[in-house]
């Protein structure tokens, strides 16, 4: 089993307890010694062609090959969908989950944009890669995480022994009857996104009026887009808290928000 952008060995660490063989890809040299340090072997590198063909090579290939939002932080989709498409057994299956696109701009989630994403991928168009490089996708589920996720199977497609299910035709059709493949879908998203920007600084200021104070709970990646965006800076955020360590004692990037422990509360 091989996980592509394994973190801190996280997830293969279950199944590492269960006998089973595993292997990890994280380019993080800092992240994947900590794997390394609960037993978990874990190669240094960024995964594409290159990679696939020297692990093949050398007799490691997946069973299982899986992905946990890595798909939108690739820049070369196709180096990488190719990369799986050499390192994928026979009989093996790929398993890979990313924020869903339609999601994102139907619930105006604009914070998940943001310099770590490359892509923000429909079903359509994911299929539409995976099958350039001979790689079916046969089932899908559409999960709650990051505000609405995908989780796809994928198999060689010259193994036809996982059939493809029907939710794969109503999740596509879903997206047709959308408008996926049409512009217009698409125009409205800048228009929400300003009306957001003005409702949350018309909240802002009308409450540092009132004379209360705001403070802000947690200090995420995707924070920073909404702050940035927004120019909200201390003069409407008097600070924000967060439970990790290594954020403490820091200020939020551009906007210069201090951030303390959730004590400061």
């Amino acid at each position: 089993m091989l996980e592509l952008a394994s973190n801190d060995g996280y997830l293969l660490q279950y199944f590492k307890a269960k006998g089973i063989p595993v292997l990890g890809i994280e380019p993080a040299r800092n992240v994947g010694q900590v794997a390394v340090g609960k037993g978990i072997p874990t190669i240094a590198a960024f995964f594409g062609r290159r990679l696939a063909r020297e692990l093949a090579s050398g007799g490691q290939r997946a069973d299982l090959l899986l992905g946990n939002n890595v798909l939108a932080h690739v820049p070369d989709l196709n180096d990488f969908v190719a990369g799986m498409k050499l390192l994928l057994q026979p009989q093996g299956v790929i398993t890979m989950e990313f924020p869903h696109l339609i999601r994102l701009i139907e619930e105006n989630q604009f914070d998940t944009i943001y310099h770590e994403h490359f892509s923000y991928l429909s079903f359509t168009t994911t299929e539409r890669i995976f099958a350039v490089h001979g790689l079916v996708i046969f089932d899908v589920d559409e999960l709650p995480t990051h505000g609405g996720s995908l989780r796809i199977y994928a198999r060689h497609a010259e193994n036809e022994s996982q059939p493809v299910l029907e939710k794969v035709a109503r999740l596509k059709e879903a997206e047709a009857q959308w408008g996926v493949g049409n512009l217009k879908a698409y125009q409205a998203f800048a228009e929400k996104v300003e009306a957001t920007k003005r409702k949350i600084l018309q909240f802002l200021i009308q409450t540092k009026e009132s004379g209360k104070s705001v403070a802000g709970y947690g200090a995420p990646g995707k924070g920073n887009t909404l702050l940035n965006y927004c120019g909200i800076r201390t003069d409407l955020l008097s600070y924000t808290v967060d439970r990790s360590s290594y954020k403490q004692g820091k200020f939020t990037p551009g906007t210069r928000i201090p951030i303390f422990p959730p004590q400061r509360f």
